[in-house]
């Protein structure tokens, strides 16, 4: 049994770099992660606007029952490409979320965050998450989406080592979510549980626990300082300790993350004595 802190905790991103899977890959293997006894550790799957079509001849290639399948739409083609494709799903396809980018890093946000107010309430009243650069103009835009439905999202991590943010970046944005009351998305580079350097790629990677434990105190009023402390921990003992004591509790503030590895989360919570592993019969 999956512990209610994490119930749909991890959005399955293996279409995405650096996974890359292919579509038909993809889509087999959600639907064997569904199948299995961490299923509800699983969110949707996550497809771009332009695969939607594609979507439904490999869902009936690969199904074996008659379970719609959950997706979870990123709109690489643009905001006003989303409803027409909705429109067009078969029944057993069911979007329960919509992604966004707001903004290129680098760029103004405000333009991006305006479209996504006036576009969102055509999307079925799914889930929102608007991406958003760590880059100027945050605080802005942040401003702009609190009071809608529209959660905020971030990227912790990619191809580029510009893209992983620093403690202090990151603990700021938690923060500043906490405050306004927004929660947040995150996706990329939480493979796993704690902050950790990758080998292959001497980028630092922020770890989910850090995360998980560094939200539920930035939602208590933690400040800045001490938030960043907590995303830096590399002792998975605290976390951990931390953790067990919510298990039983929705998640504070963070709605999960976006990975193209399920089942890499999966082992560290397992390894982590957090979840456990039915014994085979």
């Amino acid at each position: 049994m999956i512990p209610k802190l994490f119930r749909g905790f991890v959005d399955d991103a293996a279409v995405f770099p650096p996974g890359s899977a292919s579509l038909p890959d993809a889509v087999r293997a959600h639907l064997e992660h569904r199948g299995r006894w961490y299923q509800d550790l699983v969110g949707p799957l996550l497809v771009k606007t332009s695969q939607l079509s594609q979507v439904q001849r490999h869902l009936d290639e690969f199904r074996t029952g008659d379970e719609p399948l959950r997706v979870g739409i990123v709109a690489d083609t643009g905001m006003a490409d989303v409803a027409p494709a909705m429109a067009h799903l078969r029944a057993d396809i069911v979007p329960v979320q919509v992604e966004v980018p707001v903004a290129k890093r680098g760029e103004d946000p405000m333009p991006g965050v305006a479209e996504l107010k006036e576009t969102y309430g055509d999307w079925g009243g799914v889930l929102v998450y608007g991406e958003i650069p760590l880059t100027f103009g945050l605080h802005e835009a942040l401003d702009e989406l609190a009071g809608t439905p529209v959660i905020p999202k971030f990227r912790t991590g990619g191809l580029l080592s510009e893209l992983f943010p620093t403690p202090e970046e990151l603990a700021a944005v938690i923060v500043a979510c906490a405050g306004r009351g927004s929660g947040l998305k995150l996706t990329a580079g939480l493979h796993h549980a704690v902050r950790h350097t990758d080998r292959s790629t001497g980028f630092t990677h922020h770890g989910f626990l850090n995360v998980l434990v560094a939200c539920a105190d930035a939602g208590k009023g933690a400040a800045v300082a001490d938030v960043a402390a907590i995303l830096r921990h590399t002792d998975p003992r605290p976390l951990v300790d931390t953790t067990y004591e919510l298990r039983d509790r929705e998640r504070p503030l963070w709605a999960g993350f976006g990975s193209c590895s399920v089942t890499e989360p999966l082992d560290d919570l397992i390894g982590l004595g957090l979840i456990e592993e039915p014994v085979q019969q």
